[in-house]
């Protein structure tokens, strides 16, 4: 399963490396993109992962979810 999320507020790889550090955290996940030109993260999962659990990873790694998810 992918799922995407718009994250505001990232500007460079080490924020890419943050966000992709606290969302991998979360049980379920698979693998997590980051695309820091599009503030577009991409989580890859067995199953749906908890939204609200995605954004507190996002919020630990200082950042904002901006639209939870993403539309295709």
């Amino acid at each position: 399963m992918k799922t995407e999320y718009s994250v505001s507020g990232m500007t460079c790889e080490h924020c890419v490396a943050s966000v992709k550090q606290e969302v991998s955290k979360i049980d379920g996940v698979n693998t997590v993109d980051v695309d820091l030109s599009s503030g577009l993260v991409t989580v890859e999962s067995e199953s749906a992962i908890d939204a609200e659990a995605v954004a507190a990873a996002i919020d630990e790694a200082g950042y904002e979810l901006s639209d939870s998810p993403a539309a295709p």
